[in-house]
């Protein structure tokens, strides 16, 4: 590693390569949006490549929405942060639902295995719960089923949120935008959400009562009363 922090890359690897280290940059450095990558050439010489293996792996994060190329020179050189790799992760993971062709069954069982866990790890963990909360609130007052599952999703992604793995938190997003219009339908088949609001806070409250296995059951029941032609 040189005195810039970036290892230099071997000449006969791909750009897979450059890649993996400027999003090991952009996480190792704390980068957020609007802060400056250096220019290609600088990237170039640093890294140990071709300036052509620099700018297709910058291709790759303006397709993926993690930078803004930029045309100048100097300090005006670069590109810029627009994202962090996280939410370009859940972009990425959404659209390989979308074109995977899984059956909603499939969702639901990877959504019941990834949300015990978040939801045992939040209640262990004594994590803050005022995003829940405000979800639940949000439910409480939605007019439309749309508006219902807006919310629901984001009690349902602070459960994950709450969890500590960003990872987890980012394939929960996923999960849930791709299974939106299907939530919808389900909210409107069951018309009465009562049963889905107690659910939430028995959800919450076992959260914050730090009761991991309650939350667990609480998850598991949850989606069953949500998608009981699917839950198994």
């Amino acid at each position: 590693m040189d005195g810039t922090g970036w290892r230099p890359v071997k000449r006969t690897r791909t750009f897979e390569d450059v890649l993996a280290q400027i999003e090991r940059r952009i996480t190792e450095d704390g980068l957020t949006a609007g802060d400056r990558l250096p220019a290609e050439r600088q990237l170039a010489e640093q890294l140990g490549v071709s300036r052509s293996s620099v700018r297709e792996a910058l291709r790759v994060l303006e397709t993926l929405g993690v930078v803004s190329s930029q045309v100048g020179r100097g300090p005006d050189a670069g590109a810029v942060l627009t994202s962090r790799p996280d939410s370009a992760l859940t972009d990425l993971l959404r659209l390989h639902l979308g074109l995977a062709g899984l059956e909603m069954r499939e969702v639901i069982d990877a959504r019941h295995m990834i949300e015990q866990w978040a939801a045992a790890h939040a209640a262990s963990s004594g994590a803050d719960t005022s995003a829940l909360a405000a979800a639940l609130a949000g439910m409480d007052g939605a007019k439309s089923a749309e508006e219902f599952v807006e919310h629901d999703t984001a009690f349902h992604c602070a459960i994950a949120d709450a969890s500590g793995n960003r990872f987890i938190a980012a394939i929960m997003r996923s999960l849930r935008d791709s299974m939106r219009k299907y939530s919808v339908e389900a909210v409107r088949r069951l018309g009465d959400t009562s049963v889905l609001r107690a659910d939430h806070v028995r959800i919450l409250e076992a959260v914050e009562r730090g009761d991991a296995g309650e939350a667990v059951r609480a998850v598991s029941e949850h989606l069953a009363h949500a998608y009981p032609t699917l839950f198994r």
